[in-house]
């Protein structure tokens, strides 16, 4: 019993100290976090490593679509990949923007990432993205059938272009076509939770206090704490779910001139973040 005890403090003082000497680590701002200047060996391999468990393990195989080798599944992937996603990752003969660049770590280019994850692993990373990182979660932006067809170029077209060839199918893609945006709101359902984590994904966080989302103090607009408890939504719109659907989809229309941008988001997505929002009573 008496070595038990001594071992179990043992453990709980070096715990201790070693959680000391993080903070105090953490404290000092030694770890130079500029992007100037690369990760170490040991932070850049457990960062890797970390990912690649982590989408080794939620990525289920069983969901892949059959088909996604088909040549027509392939080029459609291929114009939304170049539309979304060669600004960071580039692609053959095109070098990714000057931002991307920059970047630490800097987006993987993707012709090995095809040959070596499966279809899965590649659709889990477009609709979730991954944090610490500039990788966007597509779920909000692209319908599930596109992440899907962006995971079947990147695995069974990217590493088979060469450069000639996806310059030329560059130059072929059409114009995209305008953005359909609903009319009107008619009875769609919100989910709260499901809000909680949408309100994160369209930037809220850089401009509003929001209970419940990390790193949600700024003040740069006014802070959405107790907005189900108040009358108007942004001084003009009676404070009704349907009202605030339209104003998260349509700001500019119902308020010209406000600083609120219209961040272009899904009917369904606005309806999730009204829901998250008519929970926030009192202040």
């Amino acid at each position: 019993m008496r070595r038990t005890a001594r071992l179990a403090l043992g453990i709980m003082t070096a715990g201790l100290i070693a959680a000391g000497g993080a903070g105090i680590f953490v404290y000092s701002g030694a770890y130079d976090i500029s992007a100037t200047d690369q990760h170490t060996p040991p932070v850049y391999w457990a960062m890797q490593f970390m990912m690649r468990r982590a989408v080794a393990v939620r990525a289920d195989e069983s969901e892949t679509p059959a088909g996604l080798a088909q040549a027509e599944v392939v080029r459609r992937g291929f114009a939304l990949y170049h539309r979304n996603c060669v600004q960071c990752h580039g692609g053959p003969g095109f070098s990714p923007e000057p931002a991307a660049l920059g970047m630490m770590p800097v987006p993987a280019y993707l012709v090995p990432v095809g040959r070596e994850w499966t279809a899965a692993q590649i659709h889990w990373v477009v609709k979730n993205g991954i944090k610490m990182t500039a990788m966007p979660a597509w779920k909000h932006r692209m319908s599930e059938d596109d992440m899907w067809e962006v995971a079947a170029f990147v695995k069974h077209g990217l590493q088979y272009l060469s450069q000639a060839q996806y310059r030329e199918a560059a130059a072929n893609l059409p114009a995209p076509a305008a953005r359909a945006r609903p009319s009107g709101v008619e009875g769609g359902v919100g989910n709260a939770a499901a809000g909680r984590r949408a309100i994160d994904q369209y930037a809220c966080a850089t401009c509003h206090v929001i209970p419940g989302i990390t790193g949600a103090t700024r003040q740069v607009g006014p802070p959405l704490r107790g907005m189900a408890s108040r009358s108007y939504i942004a001084g003009v719109l009676a404070n009704t779910p349907r009202n605030m659907v339209r104003w998260l989809m349509s700001p500019q229309q119902v308020s010209p001139g406000s600083a609120m941008p219209d961040l272009g988001l899904r009917e369904q997505d606005a309806l999730d973040i009204a829901a998250y929002l008519a929970t926030l009573h009192g202040d």
